[in-house]
């Protein structure tokens, strides 16, 4: 079960096998969450990093707490024109782009994209010493999943342009 904001309306996805009475229950639980979520993160004073500018000093922020401080981009970008890809980086420019696909996903999924890109930066293949660079940040199989969840529903025409 997940729940998160999209386009300024909260969206709680839940098992089809549900009865009318579960899904009442969880979505009251899950739409509990993400206002108690809000409450911490504007608490925090955190806020999704909106423009370039924001996106790369949330990159350095994340560089400096998950990685050490090692990932430092050249640029951190949000892009428009990746269609099957959350996130790329070019290690020999040192450059980042995230989808603008991740905008209206939970924090910790954009964090999630965020720092597999700045680890490319480090580590440009897949191996084991890039994913041990990723077991610092505690959402990273939670947003993998997610991930996959979306792909998958996407994939099969399960989006929100669905019949």
């Amino acid at each position: 079960m997940a729940a998160f904001w999209e386009d300024g309306t909260a969206v709680v996805a839940i098992p089809a096998r549900f009865t009318a009475a579960q899904e009442r229950e969880w979505v009251h639980k899950m739409l509990a969450k993400l206002h108690r979520q809000g409450e911490r993160q504007a608490a925090a004073g955190r806020r999704r990093p909106a423009t370039d500018e924001a996106l790369a000093a949330h990159a350095a922020q994340l560089s400096a707490q998950y990685l050490g401080g090692r990932s430092v981009p050249i640029s951190v970008r949000w892009v428009s024109n990746q269609n099957s890809r959350w996130g790329s980086a070019t290690p020999a420019e040192g450059t980042i782009r995230l989808s603008d696909k991740l905008r209206p996903m939970p924090q910790w999924v954009i964090d999630y994209v965020l720092l597999h890109e700045l680890a490319h930066l480090l580590v440009s293949s897949h191996n084991t010493a890039f994913w041990k660079l990723l077991e610092a940040y505690p959402e990273t199989q939670r947003a993998k999943a997610f991930l996959e969840g979306v792909s998958f529903a996407t994939s099969r025409g399960m989006d929100k342009d669905a019949d």
